[in-house]
């Protein structure tokens, strides 16, 4: 069995990434689990659906997968064939960043029907996993309607693979040495208790939701 993960922040050592990995270790830490990785879409060159609908024509060679060819292609290939898939992203503006919806794009277009109601083309049940990291708190998000955005992910995770579980890591530490940006908003005090004494509990959840991830493919 094999699980990747895709890192959609550009930070390879932060809190996306860092959440993301100790998923993996969740998932490997189970005796099916034989190989895992985490790809980091900023070190791809690719775009976003062109909206060529080459994955919506009827008997064509491209029906159901992504037409475009280029550095996405064979990461889009490991994900529909992996056993766990677990996918992470900081909220930018209300949402993923941009190089993450490009991704789901890509992924989700073509797998996904244009019938009533929508369906999937995915021939498989998958255990997936959505990670999400904020500089807000829980309840900002809210007031600022981020879980709106995160609950539409999640269902549209849903819809294609069959489930999602679903992790949200708020006010998250976001700059190494805050006296060194102008960011009088946020208590650096406080931004460096959360990191010590919250994040932590984050990085357990996100251990125990990627061994939960392995033992419902039970």
């Amino acid at each position: 069995m094999n699980a990747v993960a895709v890192n959609g922040s550009p930070r390879k050592k932060w809190n996306t990434a860092t959440l993301l990995e100790k998923a993996l270790q969740g998932a490997s830490s189970t005796s099916q689990m034989s190989k895992t990785e985490l790809v980091h879409l900023y070190d791809l060159n690719y775009k976003g659906c062109i909206s060529c609908f080459a994955c919506k024509e009827k008997n064509g060679k491209s029906y159901g997968k992504c037409a475009v060819k280029d550095e996405l292609t064979p990461l889009l290939e490991r994900v529909k064939g992996a056993d766990v898939i677990i996918i992470g992203s900081p909220i930018y503006y209300w949402t993923v960043t941009g190089e993450m919806r490009s991704f789901l794009e890509r992924l989700w277009f073509p797998l996904s029907t244009y019938t009533d109601p929508p369906g999937s083309l995915f021939s498989r049940k998958v255990p997936t996993a959505f990670i999400f990291t904020m500089n807000v708190t829980k309840e900002m998000s809210e007031e600022f309607g981020f879980d709106k955005n995160i609950l539409a992910i999640e269902m549209v995770m849903k819809r294609i693979f069959g489930s999602c579980e679903t992790l949200c890591s708020y006010d998250t530490y976001q700059f190494e040495d805050y006296s060194k940006v102008y960011a009088p908003r946020f208590d650096p005090e406080k931004k460096a208790k959360v990191r010590q004494e919250v994040f932590p509990f984050d990085c357990q959840r996100a251990f125990e939701i990627g061994a939960k991830l392995v033992r419902d493919l039970r």
